[in-house]
């Protein structure tokens, strides 16, 4: 294999490592504050990116990438409110079948009001055929705007978790929600909080790969697998373990094209869950308590 392929292999599967670790911290969020693993985390990518599309025939990109994000936001916090927060001490599988419900809901929605197509934003900088040069290799300026975007996006929520008091309050619920209320903290809306900031990052991921990638109602499904791979690899909650299990998971995937065909690429997430599961359930960097996914 040449430099220049082995660089091309090793960009894309960052690229793709970084998405899937945004995806699996939107799991991250709403699992530590909640406990509840949600399946419909991969249409908040989705939305973002369809809404984006439909609001940038009205008005310039920046503006219509911050209002698609507000929107999935708002859309956040509605599943949270309707579908959630009535419920009483419910089972996981339970709250696993309810999100995977949410999921068919939005996509069918989302099917409705964009159809089949498939849809993208313009570039950020350039258009698909500008290329920066690293030495050898060239790669899409867009590339960078998606490495960029979502590193600051995990650093951000890094921050805001360990020097922010809202940050603390969720982690805090986490711990111990009872002890939380004791202490004045509202569980409910550290929850509702939760599904925003999961909606959000999830959408401004969409807004920032719908370029290279492009997106359609139905692009969630596969994301959210990824994604909770990428989560149970890493170790439930654990989102810098996250961000690691992406990067892995990526390259797997880029260099799995050296070796087999590309309609093959999509099995191998699965294949790593699985193996996974029944190897180490904790994950890489998990705690026991990611274990508990084998007990249903």
């Amino acid at each position: 294999m040449s430099f220049e392929l082995l660089f091309q292999y090793v960009v894309a599967g960052v690229t793709y490592g970084i998405i899937y670790a945004v995806v699996a911290i939107g799991f991250n969020i709403i699992y530590n504050t909640t406990g509840i693993i949600n399946f419909a985390q991969g249409e908040f990518f989705m939305l973002g990116g369809m809404t984006a599309v439909t609001l940038n025939a009205f008005m310039p990109l920046p503006l219509a990438i911050m209002l698609a994000v507000l929107v999935t936001m708002v859309v956040g916090a509605l599943i949270e409110m309707i579908f959630i927060r009535w419920l009483i001490s419910p089972s996981v599988l339970r709250m696993i079948i309810i999100t995977i419900g949410i999921s068919i809901l939005v996509r069918e929605a989302a099917l409705h009001i964009w159809d089949e197509s498939v849809h993208a934003l313009p570039y950020f900088t350039g258009n698909e055929v500008t290329s920066i040069a690293v030495g050898p290799v060239r790669i899409s300026p867009q590339v960078l705007w998606v490495i960029g975007t979502c590193t600051v996006m995990v650093l951000a929520l890094n921050s805001f978790f360990n020097q922010t008091s809202l940050g603390r309050q969720m982690r805090a619920c986490s711990a111990n929600r009872d002890a939380a209320r004791l202490c004045g903290i509202s569980a409910k809306n550290m929850v509702t909080l939760s599904f925003v900031l999961s909606a959000g990052i999830g959408a401004l991921a969409g807004c920032v790969v719908s370029p290279i990638t492009y997106v359609q109602y139905s692009i969630g499904t596969g994301l959210a697998i990824k994604g909770f791979t990428v989560a149970i690899l890493g170790g439930l909650g654990n989102s810098l373990g996250a961000v690691a299990a992406g990067l892995i998971l990526g390259l797997l995937e880029s260099f799995s094209i050296w070796v087999m065909p590309t309609a093959y690429k999509d099995a191998i997430s699965i294949a790593v869950l699985l193996v996974i599961l029944f190897v180490r359930p904790s994950g890489l960097f998990g705690s026991s308590e990611a274990a508990n996914l084998k007990e249903f």
